[in-house]
This record gives C-alpha cells, sequence and structure tokens, in this order.
C-alpha cells in the first residue's frame, strides 16, 4: 500500500456530464457523498449496491472510509462515476488489486455521451413531421 500525505488515496471519475472526486482511507467503512452519508444523498437502494461493487469484488468493505464529491449529471451518472473514481482510487492503494478491478470493468470510462441537437431538426435525430401534400 502506498502512503500518502494525510494517507488518503484519490481517485477520479467522469460518467456522461457528471464527475466524482473520491478519497479513500483506511477505516471502518463509512460513505459520505458531499458532506451527507450515501443512503442519504442516493434515494434508491441499488445506486448504494452499484457504488459498493469496486469494494465487493476487490474484497474490501469496511475497510476503508469513502468520502467522495460529486457534480454534474443524474443520478445514475454520477453512481457511475463514483464506481470509476472508487476503481481508481483503489487501484492507487494497493496495485495488486489491478486485475480484479480491470476485470470487472471499474477502470474504463465509458465514452457514451448525449448525441448533439442538429439544425433544422427537432432533437438529435428526431425530424419534424413531412408532409407531401
Amino acid at each position: 500500500m502506498a502512503k500518502k500525505p494525510g494517507g488518503y488515496n484519490w481517485g477520479t471519475g467522469r460518467r456522461k456530464t457528471a464527475v466524482a472526486r473520491i478519497r479513500i482511507k483506511p477505516g471502518s467503512g463509512k460513505i459520505n457523498v458531499n458532506g451527507r452519508p450515501i443512503e442519504a444523498y442516493f434515494s434508491l437502494k441499488t445506486d448504494h449496491e452499484r457504488v459498493l461493487e469496486p469494494l465487493r469484488a476487490t474484497r474490501q468493505v469496511g475497510t476503508y472510509d469513502v468520502w467522495a464529491n460529486v457534480s454534474g449529471g443524474g443520478t445514475s451518472g454520477q453512481v457511475g462515476a463514483m464506481i470509476m473514481g472508487l476503481g481508481r482510487a483503489l487501484l492507487e492503494a494497493n496495485t495488486e488489486l489491478e486485475g480484479t478491478l480491470r476485470e470487472g470493468k471499474f477502470l474504463t470510462r465509458d465514452s457514451r455521451m448525449v448525441e448533439r441537437k442538429k439544425y433544422g431538426r427537432k432533437k438529435a435525430r428526431k425530424s419534424f413531421q413531412f408532409s407531401k401534400r
């Protein structure tokens, strides 16, 4: 394990337009998002479970305290950004976990973004109704 100043390991995750800056430190397993417990920030149980996936895959649940600053996007994008940031922070803390994290795709950036609206159309691909006569 690499020792950093203050004992923290950092990881940044991005998904769609959401950005998550994750800071982990060995501890009891508390997770705070924007200064609030994860249960108060993400209302859906599935979102809590998805955030814990990198910790479960590497068998690190309850060994790190997690602080996350999340901005932009919606809840789904923010959860995806947190997963990637947590994976990167775990990799920085322990490089032996890289194989497990790559296998679970926790270090891979999802490049899918919203397609831009085109000129002369209603949305990115939707056109106005066509009338022949």
